[in-house]
């Protein structure tokens, strides 16, 4: 008893463990879509109503939450041009699922032209279909500061 207890307990964990395991593999390959501009990349990781949004502050230093299409999401990231680089730089992955649902809190820092610009954390809401991992819920913090690589 005890070792089929034992037996079953490590199958669960060894199967949470790939399941975390493809839902940061997830995340890496929207990041690298992302840096590639790649549309393709990009929309082949979400669901079909895929919900973006972000939290920041405005000029009056009140909180502001702004939602954004997906469509408009990859022309703006597929219009920037070959001149300016960019990089989001994830900090720490934090990773909890429960099922065909997940979730990654992923802190960043993002950089432009290896200047610092601003830093919050994802939050990326997903669901297991036939399998595999899509993106359903994506939102961000984003802040100038308070971050660990801004200038002093």
């Amino acid at each position: 008893m005890v070792t089929t207890l034992f037996v079953v307990s490590t199958l669960i964990c060894f199967g949470q463990s790939t399941d975390e395991d493809a839902v940061r593999t997830t995340v890496d390959e929207f990041f690298t879509a992302f840096h590639a501009q790649d549309s393709a990349g990009l929309a082949n990781l979400v669901s079909e109503k895929i919900v973006l949004q972000t939290i920041g502050t405005g000029k009056e230093g009140k909180t502001i939450l702004r939602q954004q299409n997906f469509e408009d999401f990859i022309r703006s990231i597929v219009s920037i041009p070959d001149s300016v680089k960019f990089r989001e730089k994830l900090l720490d992955y934090s990773i909890q699922t429960d099922g065909a649902m997940a979730n990654a809190w992923t802190p960043y820092e993002f950089w432009v032209n290896d200047s610092f610009s601003h830093c919050g954390v994802n939050s990326f809401q997903m669901v297991k279909q036939q399998g595999v991992w899509r993106i359903v819920y994506l939102i961000d913090t984003r802040r100038k500061e308070g971050c660990k690589g801004q200038p002093n």
